[in-house]
């Protein structure tokens, strides 16, 4: 028997982590083709730091709570879902409402938790590869033996990138923002690791490639960055942008994407119908996924904090140190 209430995290205002209060509510009910999963850990994202700081409203139809990505155990089914799914252990990418007891979700936007993989680290897995996937693999058109850039090599986003480049054959170069990050990096599978505080990334991209450039630049950061990503291109590179953390306008040498044949692009995946969520889960599950059920890919863990203490997660990924995935216990 499901309970009536449940306790879930919620934004009382915009502002710091403290904003971030618990509350009761009402336990959310399965529409048709979604799940409703008891929530045994949640992810916590960049995204969810934005919401929280008004910067970054949910979309139409999405919950108040926030929370991207959930792993538990699947105790109710709507019309229309195969009711096999009760009582499964499975993974989601949710529109919100993970920082809670009970969240709904997409059946399509499910992935199964196999033996071995623990439900925390299970939580810490849809956002970033659903976001590597479409983006690296999808969108910058990745492949085997080509050079990668990555912003934020220990981050959530950027350690996923590391690993799944690692085991589709492509050739990682991160940039970091300490010493210890880059060796953190390094062991994780990057190729190379570039401490941006203390090196200019673009001599050394330079340097590592022979000149030649990468083949893709995954940029979080955007701002004054594109231009300095593009003077790191080779002929024929891709530009992915997924976060605008270094400010929303650039210049660009258009005579640099000109010459070298460039390809700038960018997405957001919050916003994005189910329909193109459960096309990219269906590639997960077939090339991806597989990796993780023979135990090759697990997630990079920072640190778990219980649901209550929402804030103090948020607290730590605002202050940059962590290495990896920041996790709630629920």
């Amino acid at each position: 028997m499901l309970p009536d209430r449940m306790t879930a995290i919620l934004c009382d205002g915009a502002g710091g982590p403290e904003v971030l209060v618990a509350q009761e509510v009402p336990v959310p009910a399965p529409g048709a083709g979604e799940v409703l999963i008891k929530v045994a850990h949640a992810g916590v994202n960049r995204p969810d730091v934005m919401q929280r700081k008004g910067l970054y409203p949910p979309p139409a139809g999405a919950p108040d709570i926030p929370g991207l990505e959930i792993a538990g155990t699947v105790v109710a089914v709507g019309e229309g879902v195969d009711a096999a799914l009760a009582g499964t252990r499975q993974c989601a990418l949710v529109i919100g409402g993970g920082y809670a007891e009970y969240c709904v979700a997409n059946a399509g936007h499910c992935l199964p938790v196999p033996d071995g993989l623990s439900l925390a680290e299970a939580a810490a897995m849809p956002e970033t590869v659903f976001t590597v996937w479409h983006n690296v693999f999808e969108r910058g058109l990745a492949a085997e033996g080509d050079w990668l850039l990555v912003h934020g090599g220990t981050s959530g986003i950027g350690t996923m990138a590391i690993m799944l480049a690692h085991l589709f054959g492509l050739r990682t170069i991160v940039t970091c923002g300490s010493e210890e990050k880059c060796e953190a990096a390094r062991k994780i599978g990057a190729n190379h690791a570039i401490d941006y505080k203390t090196r200019d990334f673009v001599e050394e991209v330079t340097r590592i490639t022979g000149g030649r450039g990468v083949d893709v630049v995954l940029d979080m950061i955007s701002g004054d960055y594109v231009a300095r990503n593009i003077a790191c291109m080779a002929d024929d590179a891709r530009h992915v942008t997924i976060a605008v953390m270094g400010g929303v306008k650039a210049q660009i040498p258009m005579h640099k994407v000109m010459t070298k044949r460039l390809t700038l692009t960018g997405s957001t995946l919050r916003p994005r119908s189910a329909a193109f969520k459960s096309a990219v889960a269906d590639e997960i599950r077939g090339t991806v996924w597989p990796f993780v059920a023979s135990g090759q890919l697990r997630p990079v863990l920072d640190k778990s904090f219980p649901l209550a203490d929402a804030a103090s997660a948020h607290a730590r990924m605002d202050g940059g140190d962590h290495i990896g995935k920041i996790v709630l216990d629920i």
